[in-house]
């Protein structure tokens, strides 16, 4: 196994693409441990991205990048700024709520900042609102796409564990609401202190008409998950319709899409997935050596040689996950770490769903974490400002967000109360 784990960390340490460093271990391994033949290295990446339930990731991908090319993002914007605005720090709030709504669509963090940022930055830079707490904002704002219904990363997890997607899904709702409300309070707060200026209080009038041109895009995430919770399509196949909701939307209804954008963010979307599927395919060798070495079980006799408390390996995971957040990239998280310790905290008695969620939460506090955190990174090259510039005003939002997740860790029916209501 050091071969194994010290190829994966070197390969990572020097730089190399995760996907590789994770594909390179498996096969340094089979090579000096293992007597089994290479050609279980393509059987096993085959195996790993053979499954109906992972085209939902390009699927998704491509909703969320065809709802970015149309008219889609200024009216959650303009919905978000009648609702909210007139509270102090009137733009920091409207770009919490943007980040939420957009997210409900995208199901992605970079995603969520880049069609937010690029949009608000400069506004709230012309309003007085200094760069590096905006850009801190948004990456934390951006990173609930990865929480917030449909997301990617959820897909990823419950694949991982051979979870229910559909109730992952609306697991994510409530612990998304609350942390973007702790950003909310944080914004409040600041705003109080330095001054920012609120947004002038629409009318019932201007937030009808808001509402009115919102309310195609808001519709995304109820057919996503009223047809997932209906019974009318599966997860997989909610991604094909939330496709094809997008590509009407923005050809027909705004038409601000034209047949060669089209084509292109066709061939965007596959890049993007290509490198996703190919990780998944590397960590399903990965997965399979630690299974055939049983390490799962290693690790769980370890750790129940430190403590047989649920609550305080439950800490320790939470920990462990925090700091790996701060060095390595979201998906090779899951791919990773899930197949170890998702056995362990299971067998501690925790529910999949409750376990599947506390990680998303976890790994969109690492995106914004120091010093790879690349909702953060994104977000402040939006804002053309140094990466390290944002880290003061960071701290008092990721504390938001680390009471988010500790409530989450602790009150495990703030995940589990809605997947149970409507879906049994």
């Amino acid at each position: 196994m050091l071969t194994l784990l010290g190829v994966l960390f070197g390969g990572i340490f020097i730089g190399i693409p995760v996907a590789y460093a994770v594909a390179v271990s498996g096969m340094a391994y089979l090579i000096f441990e293992s007597a089994v033949p290479l050609l279980v290295v393509a059987q096993r990446m085959v195996v790993g991205v053979d499954s109906f339930t992972l085209l939902a990731i390009p699927l998704f991908v491509l909703a969320g990048a065809l709802m970015a090319e149309g008219d889609i993002t200024p009216r959650l914007m303009k919905f978000a700024s009648n609702m909210v605005g007139h509270i102090p720090g009137g733009l920091a709030m409207v770009m919490v709520v943007s980040c939420m709504l957009f997210g409900a669509i995208s199901g992605s963090g970079v995603a969520n900042v880049v069609a937010i940022g690029s949009i608000l930055l400069p506004t709230m830079k012309e309003q007085g609102y200094e760069p590096p707490f905006s850009a801190a904002l948004l990456g934390c704002g951006g990173s609930l796409g990865t929480v917030i219904p449909p997301s990617i990363t959820l897909v990823i997890i419950g694949v991982s564990m051979g979870a229910s997607i559909g109730k992952l899904f609306v697991g994510g709702f409530i612990p998304g609401v609350i942390t973007g409300l702790g950003l909310m309070t944080v914004s409040y707060f600041a705003a109080i202190k330095r001054n920012y200026p609120r947004l002038e209080r629409a009318s019932w009038r201007e937030k009808w008409t808001s509402f009115r041109r919102a309310f195609f895009p808001l519709l995304t995430p109820v057919i996503i998950i009223g047809g997932i919770l209906g019974g009318v399509f599966t997860a997989t196949e909610a991604g094909a319709v939330a496709s094809l909701y997008a590509l009407i939307l923005s050809k027909y209804v705004y038409k601000k899409l034209s047949w060669g954008r089209f084509f292109a963010i066709c061939l965007d979307t596959a890049r993007t997935s290509a490198v996703v599927l190919f990780l998944i395919g590397s960590a399903s060798l990965f997965g399979w050596i630690l299974s055939a070495e049983n390490i799962p079980q290693k690790v769980a006799s370890a750790m129940f040689s430190l403590s047989t408390n649920y609550w305080v390996l439950l800490i320790l995971f939470n920990f462990l996950l925090l700091v790996l957040g701060m060095f390595m990239e979201t998906i090779a998280i899951v791919l990773i770490i899930i197949p170890i310790f998702g056995p362990v905290m299971q067998q501690m008695g925790m529910d999949p769903i409750h376990l599947g969620v506390m990680v998303c939460l976890n790994l969109a506090i690492g995106a914004n974490t120091p010093p790879l955190g690349v909702d953060l990174m994104a977000a402040c090259k939006l804002a053309d400002i140094p990466y390290s510039s944002s880290f003061r005003p960071l701290m008092p939002l990721l504390g938001a967000m680390i009471l988010a997740l500790a409530l989450v860790a602790v009150f495990p029916g703030l995940v589990t109360f809605l997947p149970n209501l409507v879906m049994g």
